[in-house]
């Protein structure tokens, strides 16, 4: 059986919740679920008959959690959870299909945690490799908030077996993932990486999940499958009841496949009566046809540039060629310089950035690779790796989070055949550069003609059009002064008889010639009027991007001129360009993340203010500031965090520098903790990191931590303030028993609780005083807790 093969005629119907179903068989809160794999297998057994005889194609084995981490303190093997799983559910099955389950690993990577995208993918890669051995059909990869970390595991899919791949990931209310990734970005990614199935699990209920499918919809090409849970728990005399019924749960499945979903299961509170009545709702309908999307994407983990009408403006300050300073930072290794650069020409207006570490002083490649991982923590923009050097661009763009540009191929036979697999196999865009062996050709008929062949090379490859962009190389007109229309006439023909988009490095024009800015100028203007796409050039340049900003008005591109009035006035741009200019503070250094800069200016500041005046004047605001960025949407988790991580930079300066008054930045003490049974410790850790950088005491106790602990803790710390955890919905239930434990013995503590399976009126339901729904809610409550002392 093939689930393609079921897609021609009907709809493909995945199992539900296998947490559920073991709750309701006796897993204990913080039991891990695996263990009944190997201790209670006709449990297991048992529930995979259900779904199937509830009409599911295929059933997922019950080893989301089985990996290394997580099993780390367990008493089973990696090895024997997942081949015990599989055998179960091969002997379940029948003919029926088999997911090999993998859930998130349960830590943050880096730069955002400790663990590398290396070590990621060697966890995913052991996975893979025993459940494909032990017969499962299918690799399927779910409840993944981070994209980075979904491309780990995608590669060593693809990478250590040759089983179909279908990735889901977990949305918020806000419609992006924990890590900010928005439904778009999460298409044109996991597409790029050669998934085929892309989709929805966990997160809301089906109703609330409907903008989120819609917007996959819009942008995939390939079938989309959605697991929503049924609904929102509520804990009602020690049971977890959902509060979507059945019937509401179908109907808006209904919904979903009569737009275009194809593959349809059920997560969180899903028993097999769901799972039947989808069943029954889809009987006798067909799917809708997939049809394919000419869309030309790139992506950093945040943000998708659709590179259309627009016009995208791609800075080229990362590239040593002409830029002593820049050579110079790459020979020192002074990555707080190039960093300086990436964001500034994010202020400045560039939506893509150009990486090129090609000097021959340095290891181009262990260099290009600490620059991307560098740079993609603290802005949010694309970028285009650039390098002649196959083996600099693979490493390059493996570690890449996001959809890359490859920058670049030519129409040399050989020099395709390297670089094609490489943008094949990590997904990235390629630039293609209109010359070959013989040079670049005399007549724009010549260089459509090279276009064409890159175009059927790429083809060959598996590469769509639409993942090309066609340089038609600017000449510096000093010495070809014809060759600057002919140009500017094969950016038109290709672009009218091959559809592809165009980029070009429109400065090189100017080269060896008086009024250099004027000439580029007047260039980039003919360039866009014969339809350029994207302009490399440099984002100070103001009247570079006064004329692209001008040309997207005059051209209907920017509707109602928003974008230009935005901007106010052509001064307000020179402005930024000068405040880019300028040294940052501390204010600046603390938004942008500059961890290798707080330091610095923490101890200038301390020449002439007492470190509290730097905490409560400079710092804590920088950090309010942030928040309420993040709160708007103009900053992401990972933007916050970096900020965070930045005043803990200061604060070490300011420490060593309070030593000497005996004095302390501590506005006062709390405890974390993840309850009792619940290994899951990622949300506590980022409320952890924001609540010290606050200036607040943080005593972390971990997880899995019994509610007997807690109040031992509360007791010798005289804490006032406590923060539990609790990701899974068996181990709300344990968090409500600590809550009552901790109000029995009489202490006045305050209790704030979070975490997925939480909501306001469930944390009232169980006890809490208050529901602090991200790290920023709960500095709000620390803030007003000890402020008003309630």
């Amino acid at each position: 059986m093939d689930f393609r093969e079921i897609l021609k005629n009907r709809f493909v119907i995945l199992d539900g919740a296998m947490g559920t179903m073991l709750q309701q068989e006796g897993l204990r809160a913080g039991e891990l679920p695996e263990s009944y794999n190997i201790e209670k297998p006709e449990i297991v057994y048992g529930i995979h008959k259900k779904y199937i005889e509830a009409g599911a194609d295929i059933i997922l084995t019950n080893t989301a959690g089985a990996n290394e981490l997580k099993l780390n303190s367990s008493p089973f093997t990696v090895k024997q959870a997942i081949e015990a799983g599989v055998k179960i559910a091969r002997q379940a099955a029948g003919e029926k299909l088999v997911a090999l389950d993998i859930g998130p690993i349960g830590q943050m990577l880096e730069p955002l945690g400790t663990l590398s995208f290396e070590r990621a993918y060697e966890i995913f890669k052991r996975q893979v490799e025993i459940g494909s051995s032990a017969g499962a059909d299918i690799i399927l990869f779910e409840t993944i908030s981070d994209i980075y970390e979904m491309k780990a595991g995608v590669l060593a899919a693809k990478e250590n077996c040759d089983l179909p791949i279908f990735a889901t990931m977990t949305f918020q209310e806000d419609g992006r993932t924990l890590m900010g990734t928005d439904p778009m970005t999460m298409v044109f990614v996991l597409e790029a990486l050669g998934v085929d199935v892309l989709g929805v699990n966990c997160s809301l209920g089906p109703g609330e999940l409907q903008p989120i499918v819609d917007e996959i919809l819009k942008y995939s090409s390939i079938p989309v499958m959605v697991k929503p849970n049924a609904g929102l728990p509520h804990y009602e005399e020690g049971k977890t009841i959902y509060d979507v019924s059945v019937e509401i749960f179908s109907r808006e499945i209904y919904d979903m496949a009569e737009k275009g979903v194809a593959i349809f299961g059920g997560c969180c509170g899903t028993n097999p009566d769901y799972i039947k009545d989808i069943t029954r709702v889809l009987s006798g309908l067909k799917p809708v046809e997939i049809k394919k999307k000419n869309y030309t994407a790139v992506c950093s983990s945040t943000k998708t540039e659709l590179i259309d009408d627009k016009i995208q403006i791609v800075g080229e300050r990362i590239n040593p060629t002409g830029k002593k300073k820049l050579k110079q930072a790459l020979i020192d290794a002074d990555m707080g310089y190039i960093l300086n650069e990436a964001i500034a020409q994010q202020k400045l207006g560039a939506d893509i950035l150009d990486i090129n570490a090609g000097i021959p002083e340095i290891d181009e490649a262990t260099t290009m690779v600490k620059m991307v991982k560098e740079i993609q923590g603290i802005v949010d923009l694309p970028l285009q790796i650039d390098s002649s050097n196959p083996e600099v661009l693979e490493k390059a763009v493996r570690v890449c989070n996001g959809k890359p540009i490859i920058n670049s191929v030519n129409g040399e036979k050989e020099v395709m055949d390297r670089i094609f697999p490489i943008a094949k196999k990590y997904g990235a865009v390629v630039v293609g550069l209109t010359m070959d062996e013989k040079g670049i050709p005399k007549t724009f008929e010549g260089r459509v003609k090279i276009c064409e062949k890159i175009l059927k090379t790429a083809e060959s490859y598996g590469i769509d059009k639409n993942n090309i962009i066609i340089d038609c190389l600017a000449l510096t007109v000093s010495a070809e002064q014809e060759q600057a229309f002919e140009t500017l006439k094969a950016i038109r023909a290709v672009k009218e008889k091959y559809g592809v988009r165009t980029i070009l490095g429109v400065s090189n024009i100017s080269y060896g010639l008086p009024e250099r800015e004027l000439l580029n100028r007047t260039y980039l203007t003919m360039a866009l009027t014969h339809g350029l796409n994207m302009p490399i050039l440099d984002p100070r340049d103001s009247q570079m991007l006064d004329i692209v900003r001008s040309f997207r008005v005059l051209a209907n591109i920017d509707k109602g001129a928003e974008d230009f009035i935005s901007c106010k006035s052509i001064n307000t741009i020179r402005t930024v360009k000068q405040e880019a200019a300028d040294e940052k503070n501390i204010r600046d250094v603390i938004l942008d993340g500059l961890k290798g800069e707080a330091a610095h200016h923490t101890k200038e500041l301390l020449k002439t203010k007492e470190p509290m005046e730097i905490v409560n004047s400079y710092i804590i605001p920088a950090l309010d500031e942030a928040g309420e960025k993040y709160e708007k949407g103009e900053f992401f988790l990972p933007q916050l965090i970096q900020s965070a991580e930045t005043v803990k930079k200061s604060f070490k300066v300011l420490k060593e520098a309070l030593k000497e008054s005996e004095q302390k930045i501590n506005k006062g003490k709390i405890i974390l903790a993840t309850v009792k049974g619940d290994i899951h410790d990622i949300g506590k850790n980022i409320v952890k990191v924001m609540l010290e950088n606050y200036g607040y005491e943080v005593i972390d106790l971990g997880k899995d931590v019994p509610s007997e602990t807690i109040v031992n803790q509360i007791l010798k710390h005289d804490v006032k303030l406590v923060g539990l955890s609790a990701l899974m919905t068996t181990t709300v239930a344990n968090m409500a028993r600590t809550i009552e434990t901790i109000k029995k013995t009489g202490l006045h503590t305050y209790i704030m609780v979070g975490g997925a399976v939480l909501n306001e009126e469930y944390a009232k339901m169980i006890g809490a005083d208050c529901y602090g729904k991200d790290a920023r809610e709960a500095v709000k409550i620390a803030e007003m807790y000890f402020q008003d002392d309630f």
